[in-house]
């Protein structure tokens, strides 16, 4: 059998050429989902600064819902800091160290605020914590004095100098630089342990929420003899701490797990990896089979023939479709070892992508390993399997003389139970495009291009019976008078229906993918931006980033320029709601902004219900839609789980409109007090009285004082202040566009290639090949013609449904370019696919490829 399937693809390589391309990038896509998602479960940034410690507590950093996977918590949660004593009295421990981190900067001069060295929000720590750097090279002395620090050894000043730190919000002040610190991520401005624990708020004795904790604990232990033995006695200690934490919710990690330790966000990061590999693995599930699918119909359909003969010599219907799934298996093989190759590069692409959009840490690698090949090879290979003996089913089940008989033409009737089905898939398809009305939220928009996707599979099974029906009605209404080229071309769209919707189907989707996946997208980002303009009745922001938040006094100040009319402090930050659906527990992952009562003369969230004069306390505000769909009315109390794992409840005071703009809920500022990483705020709001006086007194004191800057609010217009999401999305789109049109444009050749008998017959009936090439031109245009109206009538409906829910107007927000350029690039595609082979046949003598058929 083997033999036979591989005599059989050396002759139909032009055919097999389309599953080969359909199965490459496939096979491409497919891994690259599958090596975000092994890396979004599996990798590890490095160990940073905690490099040199052997054993790490911290605090468990996510928040793990029953029955699903964990969701990553961004703040930083602390650990109390009576246990660094009981951790150092540990049997092989040489040192605990009690680290902590604040926002610290070095001044330069009177100008702007220089970073001292990776998240300005946690540059600042005790000297102690330089015991927990890998080979840490030391020039100079410990800080001793109020007014001592070290710096790293890359950050410029030497030893003796003074310079000019602002710490965790307070006022710039001089200090004298003791030591330079030079060691793998060492930057960082390094205070007397005393000093830090004051200015971080942490001293045992303060009255801050976060007083007497640390942020996490290192241990050193012996290294005994060499490094095994070293290994070995950081393994006993990890145990013996384990046992000495046990049941208090901390998590002692070791080895490569410490890198978890340094930055709390590098979980959401994983975890978006992880959903993104999720929403694409759908997408291209759906392309792949789709593709992969029609690429063997035509294939097979191609060689109708040579199995009905097979039957004719007493071959089984078993072993026919054994022996088209053969044949195709083995041109899989070949095309997925450089698919699989593609697709690790292709990840590799894509992280770099999401590094530079600031998605994902730039630290943190992929993980490269078997198991998105392994994955992709089963998935594959079971796609071809099924839709290559799917095609030849026909075939393989009609009584051998039919099947001769049929071999040169189609089913006079298409599949009822086939048209039936896509038919029902198409309504249903419009039945899930409703979603965009009962849900303005981005998931309930994601429905739509599924809903588009879903639709032109639908489109596809009921093909032939639609196709048909229209060419036998362009027939009857055809004038006696008419071209010849038009009338054979309009003949073989009624009687090769299967043919042509065999190619119309894949243009189609592509039409459909290409607008309702970029047309949602544009469509929530200007929803969204459309809540956040119109919510937002500031003119201006003030921000510090590289200060890691806004300095003591900064809103007083602003409230003193003369013009400012209001001005109110804002944060953002991420929590977890816990509610009931249909009667069992679940929890997602949202953002949340932190306002003040005061923010209501800066901001106007379209209140409805409540007032945000009342968030004060353990109160939130809610939107309509989180309101309406998790029983969250107007006094109602709501179980959270706050950004650093504290579990809260919260009465809601509030029910606004414009959650797709200002996010599901918003905490007061009591509410989230001691539950964010630095406690600084973000940014202030600001609303003047419009004039240039006010702008330029803004601006001024902005100069005046360290770090400030001095923004608008308005959205951006050209659209560079979009989400990264938003990027990452286009970028998808563009990536399944290609694998797309490239599967498209190879299926169209095929599918044209193996009409040679048909050419050669009409030239030995005297056609012209000026006449072929002006018949071929013209099937072309039905094809191109027949794709854009039914891709611009499968995504009418999903797209009128989003823009009603989203923009109050049935008609979606975008570029106007993009239809006229996706209907230039379907006239395109057929034209060329048609022509070139076409031209090609043309080359080739009558009776040659009557004989080579």
């Amino acid at each position: 059998m083997l033999h036979l399937a591989l005599r059989m693809a050396a002759h139909r390589v032009t055919a097999l050429l389309a599953v080969a391309c359909a199965v490459l990038g496939g096979a491409a896509l497919i891994t690259t989902t599958g090596v975000l998602a092994e890396s979004g479960l599996r990798s590890q940034l490095p160990p940073g600064r905690l490099g040199g410690a052997d054993v790490v507590v911290a605090a468990d950093q996510e928040f793990h819902p029953s029955g699903d996977l964990p969701v990553a918590l961004p703040e930083r949660a602390t650990v109390p800091g009576r246990l660094v004593e009981r951790l150092a009295a540990l049997p092989g421990v040489t040192d605990a160290v009690g680290d902590i981190g604040f926002p610290a900067a070095l001044v330069d001069g009177r100008g702007p605020a220089v970073p001292a060295g990776g998240d300005p929000r946690t540059a600042g720590h005790g000297w102690s914590s330089t015991k927990l750097l890998a080979d840490a090279r030391v020039t100079g002395r410990a800080p001793s004095g109020a007014h001592e620090v070290a710096v790293g050894a890359g950050a410029g000043p030497a030893v003796g100098e003074t310079v000019e730190v602002v710490a965790n919000g307070r006022p710039a002040a001089s200090y004298r630089v003791t030591a330079l610190v030079d060691a793998p991520d060492a930057d960082g401005v390094y205070f007397a342990d005393a000093t830090a624990a004051g200015l971080a708020g942490r001293d045992a004795g303060g009255a801050g929420p976060r007083a007497g904790t640390v942020d996490l604990v290192g241990l050193r232990v012996d290294e005994g003899a060499g490094d095994g033995a070293a290994r070995g006695a950081g393994e006993r200690v990890a145990d013996a701490v384990r046992a000495e934490v046990a049941g208090t919710g901390l998590k002692v990690v070791t080895g490569a797990d410490r890198g978890d330790a340094v930055a709390p966000g590098a979980g959401s990061a994983r975890s978006l990896l992880i959903l993104l590999a999720g929403s694409l693995g759908g997408i291209v599930l759906l392309i792949t089979g789709f593709v992969v699918a029609g690429a063997l119909g035509v294939t097979i359909a191609g060689q109708r023939r040579d199995l009905a003969l097979m039957r004719a010599v007493g071959a089984t219907p078993r072993q026919i479709r054994r022996l088209a799934a053969a044949q195709s298996t083995v041109v899989a093989a070949v095309a997925l070892v450089p698919g699989v190759a593609a697709g690790y590069l292709l990840a590799g692409r894509f992280r770099e992508l999401l590094a530079d959009r600031g998605v994902l840490p730039a630290e943190l690698p992929l993980t490269v390993g078997p198991l998105p090949a392994l994955a992709t090879l089963l998935l594959v290979v079971a796609a071809v399997q099924l839709s290559a003996r799917c095609a030849a089913w026909r075939t393989s089940r009609m009584p051998a003389t039919e099947a001769v008989a049929e071999s040169r033409s189609e089913p006079r009737t298409p599949s009822r139970t086939r048209t039936g089905a896509g038919l029902l898939l198409m309504l249903g398809a419009c039945a899930l495009s409703a979603v965009p009305l009962l849900s303005r939220t981005a998931l309930g928009a994601s429905v739509t291009s599924i809903a588009g996707i879903l639709a032109a599979i639908g489109l596809a099974m009921a093909g032939p019976a639609l196709v048909r029906s229209a060419g036998e009605a362009a027939v009857r209404r055809l004038r006696p008078g008419v071209a010849a080229p038009t009338w054979l071309a309009l003949a073989n769209v009624r009687a090769y229906a299967l043919r042509l919707s065999g190619v119309v189907g894949p243009l189609a989707m592509g039409v459909v993918f290409v607008l309702t996946y970029t047309l949602t997208q544009t469509t929530v980002l200007a929803a969204t931006s459309d809540d956040t303009r119109t919510g937002t009745l500031a003119q201006h922001e003030l921000t510090a980033p590289a200060l890691g938040g806004l300095p003591d006094g900064t809103l007083t100040a602003v409230r003193e320029v003369p013009g400012v009319r209001a001005a109110a402090a804002a944060q953002s930050t991420t929590v977890v709601w816990e509610y009931e659906e249909l009667g069992e527990p679940a929890a997602e992952s949202a953002p949340a902004t932190i306002l003040g009562p005061d923010a209501r003369d800066v901001v106007d969230l379209g209140v409805t219900d409540g007032g945000l004069d009342r968030l004060t306390g353990a109160t939130v505000a809610v939107s309509a839609e989180a309101a309406r769909t998790r029983g969250a009315g107007l006094g109602e109390r709501i179980r959270l789980v706050l950004g650093d794992g504290a579990r809260v409840d919260a009465r809601v005071v509030a029910v606004y409109d414009r959650g797709l703009g200002f996010g599901p809920v918003v905490l007061s500022r009591e509410l989230a007090a001691g539950h964010t990483t630095t406690g600084l705020d973000q940014r202030a709001l600001v609303r003047t009285d419009g004039t240039s006086a006010a702008e330029a007194g803004l601006n001024a004191l902005a100069a005046d004082r360290t770090g400030l800057a001095v923004a608008g609010t308005a959205p951006d217009a050209a659209g560079t202040d979009a989400p990264p999401e938003v990027w990452i999305n286009l970028a998808l789109v563009v990536v399944l566009l290609g694998y797309l049109l490239l599967s498209i444009a190879n299926k169209l050749v095929a599918a044209t290639a193996q009409r040679r008998t048909e050419i050669a017959a009409l030239r030995l009936v005297g056609t012209t090949p000026r006449q072929i090439l002006a018949m071929m031109r013209r099937e072309a245009a039905v094809v191109a013609a027949a794709a854009l109206a039914a891709g611009l009538a499968l995504s009418a409906v999903p797209l009128a449904l989003l823009g009603q829910g989203f923009l109050g107007h049935p008609w979606p927000a975008g570029p106007a370019w993009l239809l006229p350029a996706v209907a230039a690039t379907v006239v395109a595609t057929a034209y060329l696919t048609v022509e070139l082979p076409t031209r090609h046949a043309l080359r080739t003598p009558p009776a040659d490829g009557l004989r080579a058929a």
